[in-house]
């Protein structure tokens, strides 16, 4: 999520402040750092055309905003392995064997290829992964081009983390809210875990708000860090949040703790919602979580009475059977106490409109109908594909003042199990290419061996990446990318909130590397329609989208780091709300068109597997690392240098393993290998299994795929209807069936395990 900063504009106009002195020799960058998705604001120096060293902002506002991997960057960038030349294949796929092109060459094969696939099977078969969390961005421009071809098939790991859960709050109130962590009484943490060096300013912001009285809940299995700092933690099963919510719900609404005028005036659906929260008396909602009534019922009187209160964006209920009821949840329960677009509340910022934002550059109106009907999923799991967000059109053009909102590029995208398949060979038509950017497809979605299989399945695989990934070791060609230190960057906090932030270009790029601009600007010359990128410059593209303010690019960057909006709360009292009814939809009149219930539920357990008597959650991202990357570099490797699994003494011992051993976590679609620690803030039979595993040093190519086929925990991450949630077609990656078993020692294990960590129970 991106960095909170202050709503109070007065905030922002009085932090004067003098930037540090600086050595001879050293100039300095005001940036926004990308090492991980959270867009810290920081200070880049620079030495003879070189950025030496990363620190934290001048600005009081952004103070202390940095961790580990931030500082670090200057050094994993300049690492020798980086790719800074255009790469071909020039054995079979996966051979990881590769020849040094030109740009040129790439981009007149690339395109020559493209347009025969696009001939021979339709623009629907080309298709593309990314994430502007691990690129920064793409401006738009990678949907733009998309979208002018004809093809709707976009995927991106926001497809489980932050879009879908931006793409599932429209159904209830049109937009997704930020939480005003500045003036807010009550935090509510669902099993995310913000840490000194893992969304760092999020962490800063939660303690802040706890300095001054404001109360924190956490609901997580694990006696998490901040389980330990919160007033109430509720220790519920993992993969529960819907049904604790509902637990949730019953109190505020037996004891009539709501907000009655706001849900008179401006809801609707709830003697509905009301009845279906019925179905969940505190005595089943305690068995459904595992935890007791009584705590259940403090946590929701809370919440209700404490406030406003928020509840934060948080990956755990995004990777859920009942993701889209659990999310839901949330937006009732910040619905009806009231919460929504307040102060200290849930806050419906919409775009900036002096900013020209990359919802509009993408240009969705181009695509026809036809071609949007085809998005792969829309058919079994529309809920953030086209079909499912069509209905937004006219309320986001009533409210926000145009037809598309793409928030946190979300709300428009093909459902990546589906994509696989029709790349397998198994879906209802071929898709044929396969470009990925700053993304690591192989291991950031379910189900690694169908992924395997959809990559070898390909015509034309193009990668723009900055190191050998496991994923661009498949590709036919491996195109240089550029890094945060070497471009400049407009931040629109990912299409979320109005407050727009800038970060300097601090040094040239090395060898051939582009940036993802130059990368679509070059697809869309090689497709012959140079005409959809039309600037020259990246500079050229950013006085175009800045030219509402009245200022070039260039001024904006040298005046200020914030570019916002004043807030203004209650909007809705005005415009109603960007939904249908113009109200907040308890009961949503648009999953019901969709053919779903329009009422949150609850999907239990499928039942117990004997042989696998254990539970997992994965997806979880230790601290020296950001998803799959950062494992190439020595400092961050000896804090964390070997994947690890947790369990509590009692079911480690159940398993017959003990602390140090090489382990096995198996299950019907895979298995990989760890080391175990033993912690006793791990509940009985619940595992912890690290997201984004394989080591750099290790054999390329098929077969090893540097570790990938080892440690991978995609491997392990079913996509089969028991584990997907209906709506969205996401996986469910929190309390999957598993089992631990006793493996060989390899490598030096009890050294491993021995490594410090940042924080206890991560």
């Amino acid at each position: 999520m991106p960095a909170p900063v202050p709503f109070d504009p007065q905030e922002i106009v009085d932090a004067k402040y003098e930037e540090r002195p600086t050595r001879e020799g050293v100039t300095t960058k005001r940036m926004i750092c990308a090492a991980c998705d959270i867009a810290c604001s920081v200070v880049g120096e620079v030495q003879k055309g070189r950025v030496t060293k990363i620190r934290s902002s001048d600005n009081p506002i952004f103070k202390d905003n940095i961790c580990m991997k931030g500082i670090v960057a200057p050094k994993g960038l300049a690492h020798p392995n980086r790719i800074l030349h255009p790469l071909k294949r020039v054995g079979e796929r996966g051979s990881g064997k590769f020849e040094q092109v030109t740009w040129e060459e790439a981009m007149g094969d690339i395109g020559g290829r493209l347009k025969k696939i696009i001939a021979e099977y339709g623009p629907e078969a080309w298709a593309v992964s990314t994430s502007q969390w691990n690129t920064s961005t793409d401006h738009g421009l990678g949907r733009r081009v998309m979208n002018h071809v004809g093809s709707p098939n976009w995927i991106s790991g926001v497809a489980l983390c932050a879009g879908n859960t931006a793409a599932v709050n429209r159904f209830t109130y049109g937009w997704f809210p930020f939480g005003d962590f500045s003036s807010t009484n009550c935090i509510v943490l669902m099993g995310h875990n913000p840490r000194r060096h893992s969304w760092t300013p999020l962490y800063n912001s939660i303690r802040s708000a706890q300095a001054r009285g404001a109360k924190l809940i956490v609901m997580d299995p694990r006696r998490s860090s901040s389980a330990e700092r919160a007033d109430i933690w509720l220790p519920l099963k993992a993969g529960s949040d819907a049904a604790m919510m509902f637990g949730w719900l019953k109190v505020i609404i037996d004891e009539e703790l709501y907000d009655k005028e706001f849900v008179a005036n401006w809801t609707l659906g709830f003697e509905d919602l009301k009845e279906r929260v019925n179905e969940y008396p505190l005595e089943r909602v305690a068995e459904l979580t595992g935890c007791d009534p009584e705590m259940i019922a403090e946590a929701a009187r809370v919440y209700a009475t404490s406030g406003p209160s928020i509840i934060p964006w948080t990956p755990i209920t995004d990777m859920q059977r009942n993701s889209t009821s659990g999310i839901r949840l949330q937006t009732i329960l910040r619905s009806i106490c009231g919460y929504v677009d307040v102060p200290g509340g849930e806050l419906l910022q919409g775009f900036n409109p002096d900013i020209v934002n990359e919802s509009t550059v993408e240009m969705h109106h181009v695509l026809s109908d036809e071609q949007k009907l085809k998005q792969l999923g829309s058919k079994d799991h529309p809920a953030f594909t086209y079909r499912g967000q069509l209905a937004f059109r006219e309320p986001t053009q009533r409210v926000y003042g145009q037809e598309y909102a793409n928030l946190v590029t979300g709300c428009h995208m093909a459902t990546p199990s589906e994509t696989f398949r029709a790349m397998a060979g198994e879906g209802e038509y071929p898709v044929k290419a396969f470009f990925f950017l700053g993304n690591n497809p192989l291991m950031s979605y379910a189900n690694m061996p169908l992924i395997h299989k959809a990559m070898m399945n390909q015509d034309l695989i193009v990668s723009h990446e900055q190191f050998m990934t496991p994923s661009a070791q498949l590709a036919d060609y491996i195109l240089p990318a550029d890094s945060w230190l070497e471009r400049p960057w407009i931040h629109d906090m990912f299409g979320w909130m109005s407050t727009i932030r800038f970060s300097e270009k601090a040094m040239d790029p090395p060898g051939d590397c582009k940036s993802t601009f130059e990368f679509w600007k070059q697809i869309a010359g090689a497709l012959d329609m140079p005409e959809v990128v039309p600037w020259d410059t990246i500079e050229d593209f950013y006085d175009y989208r800045v030219a509402g303010t009245g200022k070039s690019f260039a001024d904006l960057i040298s005046d200020t780091e914030v570019y916002f909006k004043k807030p203004a709360f209650k909007t809705y009292e005005k415009t109603g709300f960007a939904t249908p009814s113009g109200k907040v939809e308890l009961k949503s009149s648009l999953l019901e068109e969709l053919g779903f219930d329009p009422l949150p539920y609850f999907r239990e357990d499928p039942p117990h597997d004997k042989d696998y008597p254990q539970k997992m959650f994965t997806g979880v991202r230790e601290d020296p690392y950001f998803q799959t990357g950062h494992r190439h570099i020595p400092e961050m490797r000896a804090r964390c240098p070997e994947p690890q699994i947790y369990l509590n003494e009692k079911t480690a011992k159940a398993a017959g393993v003990a602390e140090g051993d090489w382990v096995s976590v198996e299950n019907q679609l895979g298995s990989v290998k760890a080391i175990l620690a033993v912690k006793d803030a791990m509940p009985d039979d619940l595992v912890r299994v690290p997201h984004g595993w394989w080591k750099p040093e290790m054999k390329q190519g098929n077969g090893s795929l540097s570790g990938a086929w080892d440690y991978s925990d995609a491997q392990l991450c079913r996509d089969d209807p028991d584990y997907l949630d209906h709506e969205q077609g996401i996986p469910h990656l929190k309390g999957i069936p598993c089992r631990v078993v006793p493996l060989a020692a390899e490598g030096p294990a009890k050294a491993a395990s021995n490594a410090q960590h940042m924080e206890p129970a991560e």
